[in-house]
Formats: C-alpha cells, structure tokens, sequence
C-alpha cells in the first residue's frame, strides 16, 4: 500500500513538473497592421520562397507567394523549361504544379487565416514547406 501511495504521488509530480513547462497556447497573438515579407530557407538546389502578407484589423488581407531559383529568376510559367523549350513534358508538368500551388497557398490562407489550416498540395510539398517557413517568418515580423 505505502508502495503505490508512493507511485502515485511520484506520477503526480512529475505530471505537474510537465504541464508546468507549458506554454499558456491559449493566449491569443496579437499583429501590427502592415505588410510584411517573410523568406524561407533554400532548397537543396539554392531556390527560396517569400511570401508578403498584409494584416489589416488582425486579419491576412492579402498574400502573395513567389519561390526565386538560385539565379534569381522567379518560378513561374518558364519553370522546368530548358533554354526555354521544354525538353522534358513530365519535368516541366511537375514545375508548373508547383508554380499552381504557390498560388493556392497563399489564396487559401486568405480565406482561412490560419497557416496550419492550409493543406499541402500532393507532389508539391517542398513549394508548401517553404511557403510555411516564409509565412512564420513574416508573421514573426507582424507580432506586437
């Protein structure tokens, strides 16, 4: 009996030890009206993502998302191209989804407001990754 006892109040105060180490996630973040740029860090071939949001009364009104390659050409419809030409259909189908899919994110969390609301788009999720490393970063900016 004294055993358990003894259990007992060992796992109690290691549970509050825990909980004692919580952040309090129920207060709410507070953001500057503004426009802020955030980046993302580079992928394995040097491309980065930005996404500007602008927050007007602690809503996104608007985001804009663009990934730059190494040589600092943006990722749009020439992406996967090759001199220009696509060489490769399947390569240049990929690059394009991507291209979609920065726009998607950054429209979809004008309308949900909140990044972990927007889902990753099958088959372009380094796009996503660095769309939510840019987005933290700007939000980061944003926070009172």
């Amino acid at each position: 009996m004294k055993n358990k006892a003894l259990s007992l109040v060992s796992a109690l105060a290691f549970t509050v030890l825990l909980l004692a180490g919580c952040k309090d996630s129920s207060a709410p973040v507070t953001y500057k009206d503004g426009t802020y740029t955030g980046k993302s860090s580079g992928d394995d071939r040097g491309a980065y993502g930005e996404a500007t949001i602008t927050i007007q009364d602690m809503k996104i009104t608007d985001c804009q998302y663009v990934t730059w390659q190494k040589d600092g050409t943006i990722k749009d419809e020439n992406y996967g191209k090759v001199n220009g030409v696509i060489s490769n259909q399947d390569y240049y189908d990929k690059a394009q989804l991507a291209v979609k899919a920065m726009k998607e994110y950054a429209e979809k969390l004008v309308e949900v407001q909140e990044l972990e609301d927007v889902d990753a788009i099958s088959g372009a999720t380094i796009a996503f990754d660095q769309f939510q490393e840019a987005v933290n970063d700007a939000l980061d900016e944003a926070k009172k």
